[in-house]
């Protein structure tokens, strides 16, 4: 894959599709549910764990006093929930090593 390129749902599901040989239909399934499950535990501030892959966490952001980047004036930053991605060290070290192609 270039630069470039983003790897979307629909290149997901090909690649199960070609990998695993199940209808697209199939596999298009396979991808949605894991990724709906995937949302779903994070919905109720579950970790999750993909071996190799990385973590995704949510994380409670306090409120805070920021500024309006226009007008420089003080602005209250609500209290709010993110995610948080950690690669693991496996894709560090895959994602270092590979030969970019330009």
């Amino acid at each position: 894959m270039p630069v470039s390129q983003t790897l979307t749902r629909a290149d997901l599901c090909e690649a199960v599709h070609e990998e695993v040989g199940l209808s697209r239909q199939e596999c298009s399934g396979m991808v949605e549910r894991t990724l709906e499950l995937i949302v779903e535990s994070l919905e109720r501030g579950e970790t999750v764990k993909l071996s190799g892959f990385g973590v995704f966490q949510v994380r409670e952001k306090r409120a805070r006093m920021g500024r309006n980047p226009k007008t420089g004036e003080p602005a209250a930053i609500n209290p709010r929930r993110v995610i948080s991605f950690r690669a693991s060290q496996i894709m560090k070290g895959r994602v270092h090593d590979a030969v970019v192609e330009t």
